[in-house]
């Protein structure tokens, strides 16, 4: 295994688990609240990930199993990869979820931090963005079509805090579906 450089992402790899989550989602007839709890695994892809032999990523495997404290029903169930390109000082996060949706998103990272030192990341992604996109099948782009999508973390510390919004064209209006929570690092 050689010495990578996993920049920001070093202080996500572990298993994180919180319970202080809270999606907003769309529903027909309005907005559907749901408290949850989740636990999130980072691990690392143990080799670089090198491109057309001039681009070196560094990567991290991760799977998010999200579950309502009403029910205890998986709601939301994420797999992906979360990258660091040293040279160009880029993050980038690809996401797939079981309802046929793709996500690259990407942002510069130049060293922001919390006064506390702890790293924030922040990605974007956008339907017509020529660089960070959203890619679903035809059902989801008829009918709950996403066009954008933020997600920023602040990790640290054995602490880490997420906050996403995924804009969603769904049930004839336009609904910002978001997402927050505090973890902690087991």
């Amino acid at each position: 295994m050689k010495d990578l450089d996993y920049g920001p992402l070093k202080a996500l790899i572990g298993v994180w688990t919180g319970s202080k989550g809270f999606d907003v989602a769309p529903e027909p007839d309005g907005v559907e609240n749901n408290p949850y709890y989740e636990t999130i695994v980072y691990t690392t892809v143990d080799d670089d990930v090198t491109n057309a032999e001039s681009q070196v990523l560094s990567a991290l495997h991760y799977r998010q199993i999200v579950r309502r404290k009403s029910d205890d029903e998986v709601f939301h169930d994420e797999t992906g990869y979360w990258m660091w390109d040293p040279e160009a000082e880029i993050i980038m996060h690809a996401l797939t979820i079981p309802r046929a949706v793709c996500v690259l998103a990407g942002g510069k990272y130049a060293g922001e931090k919390t006064a506390q030192g702890r790293v924030i990341m922040e990605v974007a992604a956008n339907i017509d963005d020529a660089d960070w996109q959203i890619i679903q099948s035809p059902f989801m782009q008829e009918n709950a079509r996403t066009t954008a999508f933020r997600h920023t973390i602040t990790v640290g510390g054995g602490r880490l805090a997420y906050s996403q919004t995924t804009q969603v064209d769904i049930y004839g209006k336009v609904f910002e579906h978001t997402d927050e929570n505090e973890l902690a690092l087991q």
